[in-house]
């Protein structure tokens, strides 16, 4: 079985409604499962669920164990956000093949479909995290330095937020081996910018995954993701890198907020299904607006 997998909980509820209808916009069949962050997931649940038919992942014991081993392997300063490291068990949930996608993106087409290239590779992502930032957010120097990784293998360093993979590929305990060399090894990481599974993630990928693949390096036309670039062209709520449509818009480092780029896309998906609410939010906007 093909799907998706999000990590959320209620904090969260207005990037997971934008991102599910988006989603449910091109694709009403495709399988998505919640994995909570924390205790705090009812009202998500049950609004995603009302409204697209997103589910429980359902092995919330295996959550809870690997909750626990990660505390066990890191120390506490290590990782900003150790919970964040629950979309690990996508390896081990129910579906065979599967995209893992953060909140905070909205997505502009049948998305599920690059699924298709694991019946080749292993792993994928599709973003340019190695031409734009290098090893930032990812690895400290040292990992060059001390050839822990080619200088060909660091040129596949990605953003944890969109990727695919395959279950089975590892198992629980050869994820664990890795996450207990990490936890030896902090020096390698780049946690400056309070990132915490990016890191992390991008070792366990370039040390077990070697069929792995970019897509944006398998042709120069795949445009950009990143809500950062100023260039993107908004064409009826979808846009478009010169004349190319997005595959998904990621406002990765950005606070949502009316100023944030790109904002009016993430509006109109947020609130696609609610068009009277939306307008109440425009108004109680203005009006706050012109108090000032």
């Amino acid at each position: 079985m093909k799907g998706i997998y999000i990590v959320a909980n209620d904090k969260v509820i207005d990037n997971a409604i934008a991102l599910l209808n988006s989603i449910r916009r091109c694709d009403r069949e495709v399988p998505v499962y919640l994995i909570p962050f924390n205790d705090d997931y009812q009202t998500v649940l049950t609004t995603l669920n009302q409204l697209h038919n997103v589910q429980l992942f359902p092995d919330l014991e295996l959550l809870e164990r690997l909750t626990r081993n990660v505390g066990e392997i890191f120390d506490r300063d290590f990782l900003a956000l150790p919970n964040k490291m629950r979309k690990l068990a996508v390896w081990f949930g129910v579906l065979d093949e599967f995209l893992y996608i953060d909140t905070d993106i909205v997505v502009f087409e049948k998305i599920a479909d690059r699924l298709n290239r694991l019946s080749e590779i292993d792993f994928f992502c599709s973003d340019y995290h190695f031409s734009s930032e290098g090893l930032r957010n990812v690895f400290s120097p040292i990992i060059r330095e001390q050839n822990i990784f080619t200088d060909e293998q660091l040129q596949d360093v990605f953003n944890s937020g969109f990727w695919g993979s395959k279950k089975g590929v590892i198992t629980e305990e050869q994820l664990y081996d890795v996450l207990r060399e990490c936890s030896q090894h902090r020096e390698y990481f780049d946690f400056t910018q309070g990132v915490t599974d990016q890191p992390v993630l991008n070792y366990l990928i370039l040390k077990c995954f070697p069929k792995r693949e970019n897509l944006v390096k398998a042709s120069d036309k795949i445009p950009g993701s990143w809500a950062g670039s100023k260039h993107f062209e908004n064409r009826n709520s979808v846009l478009y890198d010169k004349d190319q449509p997005l595959q998904y818009i990621h406002w990765a480092g950005i606070a949502m907020h009316p100023s944030a780029p790109y904002w009016e896309v993430w509006q109109h998906y947020r609130y696609l299904h609610e068009p009277s609410n939306f307008w109440r939010k425009v108004s109680r906007l203005v009006s706050f607006v012109s108090a000032r």
